[in-house]
C-alpha cells in the first residue's frame, strides 16, 4: 500500500530569482535619488547666496559695505544696524507708494485672471468662425517686446479719455497696460489647462440642459484652481516687481508712484545710499512671499498642467 505523501513545492526553501535584481534596482535607484538631492540642495544654496548677502548687507552701514564683503558680516565682530530700515520705513510717501503698489497689483491681476478665464474657455470649448486664428493671433503677441508698445500706447493713453477721464498719468492705465501685457501668455497657459478637462462632463452637462455660463461658473473654474493659482502668482509677482511700465504710463508725479520706483528713487545719481534700497527691497518682498507660500501647493500642478494639455 503506497504512503501518502506530502507535497512538495519546487524551491519553497529558496529565494526568488529576481531578488537579487530587484535589491540591485533598488540600491541603483536609492543612490540615483541620493545624487539627485545633493544635486538640487547645491543648487538651493547657489540660488539662494544673491538673496543672503542682499539680506546680510541690509543690517550694514554703508562704510562697512564699501570696506568689505557681505561675507565678512557673518563672523564677530559683526556690527549690524537696524538704521537702514528705519530710514526706509519712516521715509516720506514709503507706505502711500506701498498702498499704490496694492492699488495697481491687485486689480491688474484680477482683471487678466478673468479676462483670461472667458477666453480660454471660449477657445477651447466654443465653436466659432476664426477661432484658431485668433488663438494663434493671441499667442503670437508673446513674441512682441514691451518695449515697442510703449511710446503707441502712451499717445493713446494721452489724446483718449474715458467719459472725460483723461488716461494720461493714472493708475487706470497702468491696469489697461497690465491687463493688454499679461493676457497672451495667461490665455496660453489656461487654455491648455481647460482644454484638457474630461469632454465628457461637458458633454454631460450639456445633455443637462446647462449653459455656457453654468458650465464655466460651475465646472471649469472648481477644476481649473491649480493653473489659476498659478496664474495669480505669475501676474501678481510681475505687476508687483514692475518698474518699467509704471514709470513709464505714470510719468513723474509721485503721488502715484508704486513701490518699486520709490526704490528706485532712493539711489543717487552717482550710486550711492544703495544701502537703504537692500532694507527696502526686503520690505518689499513681504506680500510677494506671503501670495507665493498662500498658493504654492497648487503651483506646480498648475504650470505642468497648462503646459503638457492642449
Amino acid at each position: 500500500m503506497t504512503q501518502a505523501q506530502a507535497p512538495v513545492t519546487v524551491g519553497a526553501d529558496l529565494p526568488p530569482a529576481r531578488e537579487p535584481a530587484r535589491r540591485e534596482r533598488a540600491g541603483r535607484r536609492g543612490a540615483g535619488g541620493a545624487v539627485l538631492h545633493l544635486v538640487l540642495l547645491l543648487i538651493m544654496v547657489l540660488w539662494a547666496i544673491p538673496a543672503v548677502g542682499l539680506f546680510v548687507a541690509s543690517f550694514r552701514t554703508a562704510e562697512a559695505t564699501n570696506r568689505s564683503g557681505w561675507w565678512t558680516a557673518l563672523v564677530p565682530p559683526w556690527g549690524f544696524t537696524f538704521a537702514n530700515y528705519d530710514y526706509v520705513l519712516n521715509r516720506a510717501g514709503f507706505w502711500d507708494s506701498f498702498l499704490n503698489s496694492l492699488l495697481i497689483t491687485v486689480p491688474a491681476t484680477v482683471l487678466v485672471v478673468m479676462i483670461a478665464a472667458f477666453a480660454a474657455y471660449a477657445f477651447a470649448w466654443m465653436t466659432f468662425p476664426g477661432r484658431n486664428v485668433i488663438f494663434v493671433v493671441v499667442v503670437g503677441l508673446l513674441v512682441v517686446p514691451l518695449q515697442v508698445t510703449l511710446i503707441p500706447v502712451l499717445t493713446l493713453f494721452r489724446d483718449a479719455s474715458i467719459g472725460g477721464y483723461d488716461l494720461s498719468g493714472t493708475i487706470l492705465a497702468v491696469w489697461l497696460a497690465h491687463t493688454g501685457y499679461g493676457l497672451p501668455f495667461a490665455v496660453y497657459l489656461l487654455r491648455n489647462y481647460i482644454g484638457g478637462l474630461p469632454r465628457e462632463l461637458f458633454e454631460a452637462a450639456e445633455i443637462d440642459g446647462a449653459g455656457h455660463a453654468t458650465i464655466f461658473f460651475r465646472l471649469v473654474l472648481p477644476m481649473s484652481v491649480p493653473v489659476l493659482a498659478s496664474l495669480v502668482i505669475f501676474q501678481f509677482l510681475w505687476v508687483w516687481n514692475d518698474l518699467l511700465v509704471a514709470l513709464v504710463y505714470l510719468g513723474p508725479v509721485p503721488a502715484n508712484h508704486p513701490l518699486s520706483v520709490t526704490l528706485a528713487n532712493l539711489t543717487t545719481n552717482f550710486g550711492g545710499n544703495w544701502q537703504f534700497v537692500t532694507a527696502a527691497a526686503f520690505v518689499s518682498m513681504v506680500i510677494p512671499i506671503v501670495v507665493f507660500f498662500a498658493l504654492q501647493r497648487y503651483f506646480v500642478r498648475g504650470i505642468t498642467g497648462g503646459a503638457v494639455k492642449g
